[in-house]
């Protein structure tokens, strides 16, 4: 685990740009005291959530049947989630705020999916906390030169994680991702297929608030190995 959260300077406040950017390299929204992940639920399990402040709230939300995927990079929430369009399981999407020691634990638990090329031994398989690396999408859904993380939590540790007092906040966020699908769709035919979006485009969906500043966020040499992030 991580000795110290990372660096809130504002020397760090650009985003990456891709020509630089590691191939596997965690970028998220965070301050001193949380990191911001992201997932897609249906309607009654997001309402209740946030209503209730707790992601347990709706007894529509199982604890233990499926693995559940949370994702600093938001662009990739709306690659994944279709801009809260792809279908009714994923209507909403939810920004969760985590304590750096939650998120941070949780990563120090994880198997790395597909590292290797080999099938996941029997432990890795059996084991609640998993950690994957998928191309990173830009806000077209256009894919990038570079990755993004998605961590699964399941089984027992799902419980433990949603009532454990690690959720410190959890914000309704899916009117930014419709209007972002919306910003697309009236420019789509506009650009080449797979066109990326350009540094003062992409800065200027920041200011109107479409897509949200993530910066490099940090981890400990031990944690970098165990993601295989060199």
């Amino acid at each position: 685990m991580a000795s110290s959260t990372p660096s809130t300077s504002s020397a760090a406040a650009k985003p990456a740009k891709p020509a630089t950017t590691p191939y596997r390299q965690i970028r998220a929204v965070y301050d001193s005291e949380t990191i911001t992940v992201y997932q897609a639920y249906s309607k009654t399990i997001a309402e209740a959530a946030v209503r209730e402040q707790r992601l347990d709230a709706s007894p529509d939300f199982v604890c233990g049947q499926r693995m559940t995927w949370i994702k600093p990079s938001w662009c990739w929430m709306m690659y994944r989630s279709g801009y809260a369009l792809k279908d009714t399981r994923q209507t909403h999407i939810l920004a969760l705020k985590l304590t750096h020691s939650t998120f941070l634990s949780l990563l120090s638990r994880a198997s790395l999916s597909h590292h290797s090329g080999l099938p996941l031994t029997a432990e890795e398989r059996n084991n609640p906390v998993r950690v994957q690396w998928d191309p990173e999408r830009g806000p077209r859904l256009e894919k990038l030169g570079y990755s993004s993380l998605q961590v699964g939590v399941g089984g027992s540790v799902v419980k433990e994680w949603v009532s454990g007092g690690g959720i410190v906040e959890i914000e309704d966020v899916t009117w930014r991702a419709r209007r972002l699908g919306e910003w697309v769709e009236k420019r789509r035919g506009g650009e080449k297929k797979g066109e990326k979006v350009g540094e003062k485009e992409w800065e200027k969906l920041i200011e109107e608030g479409l897509v949200p500043r993530e910066r490099v966020y940090e981890v400990s040499e031990e944690l970098r190995g165990r993601l295989r992030m060199d």
